[in-house]
């Protein structure tokens, strides 16, 4: 079962943790991926119930050890201060997996891949010139680098900036449609 905070929190006192031990019901007997987790412990607002989300997961991850795996993603920082959020947390999750950023190369055959499944093949320049932007991808990456998710955005403009390109055309022809240039791959 794979949920973020919206999946387990509810707008209404006391109905979070009902919310999150139905989630946790469905889950038993498998796995309860949480993404982005630090979002439940990240909220100082008091009228947040993030927060009563942790309570019913933390005592089911030890009443059903034996029939729950639990599994939390999110970015390092945010995670830390979501496992330092309540005390019970960090002896529940005691299996840590770090998974560093792509460099420019596996950045570019994420592109490339994105390509393929999409149809979409590069022109001979911008193939020669595509490696380019994800290595200045990589090196400018900061906190917030979203990984496959920043390709994802990148190639979704490209086909965007071509489409753009294309309705100056006036009939365009298969290749054309299935093509992406070098002038749709520059910002």
């Amino acid at each position: 079962v794979e949920v973020d905070r919206s999946g387990l929190v509810a707008g209404f006192v006391g109905q979070t943790a009902i919310k999150t031990s139905e989630v946790i019901q469905k889950a038993l007997g498998g796995v309860l991926f949480i993404d982005e987790a630090y979002a439940l412990s990240s909220h100082d607002n008091a009228n947040d119930f993030g927060r009563e989300a942790i309570v019913p997961l933390r005592k089911a991850m030890e009443d059903h050890r034996d029939e729950l795996v639990v599994i939390v993603a999110g970015y390092p920082g945010p995670m830390e201060r979501f496992i330092d959020s309540n005390p019970g947390l960090e002896s529940r999750f005691n299996k840590y997996i770090f998974f560093p950023d792509y460099n420019g190369a596996e950045l570019m055959d994420i592109f490339k891949m994105r390509c393929e499944k999409g149809g979409y093949v590069l022109s001979p320049e911008a193939e020669g010139s595509a490696q380019a932007p994800f290595e200045d991808m990589y090196a400018k990456r900061d906190g917030n680098f979203g990984n496959g998710r920043d390709v994802r955005n990148y190639f979704e403009d490209c086909v965007s900036r071509q489409a753009n390109r294309l309705a100056a055309m006036e009939s365009p022809d298969r290749d054309a449609l299935m093509t992406l240039t070098l002038e749709d791959m520059e910002d």
